[in-house]
């Protein structure tokens, strides 16, 4: 058991800045920021263009991402065989923390960070957000702060590493290092950062848009380790006195118990496995203005009948960064997306529906995801039942609904994308049953599966973020 993770998550009382407060320093932050973000037709960007020998937008070079083109076939769902563009990073970079003790609680380094999709700008990032080429300084840059601090981490010191996936439908079987490093010594908190504890963070989170995905997908993973239900009652027994919901207990106990799961995780994986096992997916590359049924305009490379999403070109300057004036293609939604989980208590533990999903860019075929998926096409016109939980989500009473904000994107390269975000606590209207490709998995569970790599994906992650137990 992590009591370390455990006592920040119940620290809502900052030592440096109350909650509340970190809200107006954000909004001064975006003020102290001299910044323009604006469109630009694909022949105005710099050091980026579209290469004929590879069929792809990429940097001249051959660093960062690339735009290709790619076809896609597959035996999984109604649409057999389809042509998109989707980002190619294959470098993994860093989404690190630094974590610290003071008075004895575990305080998270934030950082004040805008990046040029973000839909208010300003939001809290980890310590530390950057790409390989970033922090080897392809753009000529500066490096970026703390840097020094996780390539000299000893090994005691990482209290989280994990390779995570990112958004399966727009990248290309990318991953992460997301870690967490703690340190004892003094370190220097700069202009553009401060100390929360993990309490606070998941309390931001209930604002829109105001903790980042990177943010989101680190403390996803944050261990709080197992214990016996026993003993879970007696911690929500001694926190009686501090208004806490009974929705929080039960989200403490599905997260600390191994009791009471409706599956073993043998079983889980076994399920995962056969439907690996079951589906194919074949990507091929191709270039991109071969893609079927994309048009490749001089501003915009999208569907031809304007769903999903499409490529675009910025011209970006950002006073406080490593390099402030740059250009480069990004990703623009074609509409608000729709993540949800849905929960229900089943032998006296909540157990979360989570739906394998197969997605274009995975690098392992299939991954968990969220109730509720639906990001490249528009949720509210889909017709009634095509979405499994769809409309039960929509509906569900204000009473049930625990979480509903607007979450951000990665604002690196999606431009201005934000997704409803919801948790709905189940009664009796949802059946134990669940639809093919559906199982019920425990807190705990869904904890012991981010331990690993491309288990759960990071719609579902960004989602975990937000539990809190206070």
């Amino acid at each position: 058991m992590n009591l370390s993770f455990l006592k920040s998550a119940f620290s809502d009382s900052g030592s440096f800045l109350q909650t509340d407060d970190v809200i107006h320093w954000l909004k001064e932050r975006n003020a102290a920021v001299k910044l323009k973000i604006e469109k630009i037709s694909f022949e105005k960007l710099v050091e980026w263009g579209y290469d004929g020998g590879t069929g792809s937008i990429r940097h001249k070079s051959g660093k960062f991402f690339s735009i290709d083109g790619i076809r896609v076939k597959t035996n999984w769902g109604k649409l057999a065989e389809w042509d998109q563009p989707i980002i190619n990073q294959p470098e993994i970079g860093y989404l690190g923390f630094i974590v610290k003790e003071f008075d004895g609680v575990l305080y998270f380094l934030m950082q004040a960070k805008i990046e040029p999709g973000n839909v208010n700008y300003v939001q809290l990032s980890p310590t530390l957000q950057a790409t390989r080429s970033n922090y080897t300084q392809v753009h000529k840059g500066k490096k970026p702060l703390y840097l020094e601090y996780f390539q000299q981490a000893k090994p005691e010191q990482i209290l989280l590493d994990q390779l995570q996936s990112e958004q399966g439908a727009r990248f290309l079987k990318k991953r992460n290092r997301n870690i967490i490093i703690h340190v004892q010594e003094d370190i220097p908190a700069h202009e553009n950062f401060i100390w929360l504890t993990l309490a606070q963070i998941k309390q931001l989170m209930r604002q829109s848009n105001l903790v980042n995905m990177d943010t989101r997908t680190v403390i996803s993973g944050i261990p709080f380790g197992s214990v016996h239900a026993e003993v879970v009652d007696f911690f929500n027994f001694l926190g009686n006195g501090k208004s806490r919901t009974s929705v929080e207990k039960a989200f403490l106990k599905s997260a600390l118990s191994k009791e009471g799961a409706l599956h073993g995780i043998e079983n889980i994986i076994t399920f995962l496995t056969q439907l690996k096992s079951s589906y194919d997916l074949e990507i091929n590359k191709i270039p991109l203005e071969a893609i079927e049924q994309w048009i490749f305009g001089k501003d915009t490379l999208s569907h031809e009948t304007g769903k999903y999403f499409r490529v675009i070109a910025v011209d970006v300057e950002i006073g406080n960064r490593e390099v402030v004036h740059w250009t480069q293609p990004m990703v623009e939604p074609a509409q608000e997306g729709l993540c949800a989980l849905v929960c229900k208590e089943i032998n006296g533990i909540l157990h979360f529906a989570v739906q394998a999903k197969l997605e274009c860019g995975n690098h392992d075929i299939i991954e968990f995801a969220p109730t509720v998926q639906c990001l490249t096409g528009n949720y509210r016109e889909a017709k009634e039942g095509a979405l499994p939980f769809r409309d039960y989500v929509l509906n569900a009473p204000a009473g049930q609904v625990y979480f509903d904000v607007l979450q951000s994107e990665e604002g690196g390269r999606f431009f201005r994308e934000q997704n409803r975000n919801m948790i709905i606590i189940a009664g009796e209207e949802v059946s134990v049953e669940l639809p093919p490709n559906f199982i019920w998995m425990t807190l705990n569970q869904l904890y012991t599966f981010l331990k690993f790599n491309n288990y759960l994906n990071i719609q579902v992650r960004s989602l975990i973020a937000a539990i809190s137990f206070i």
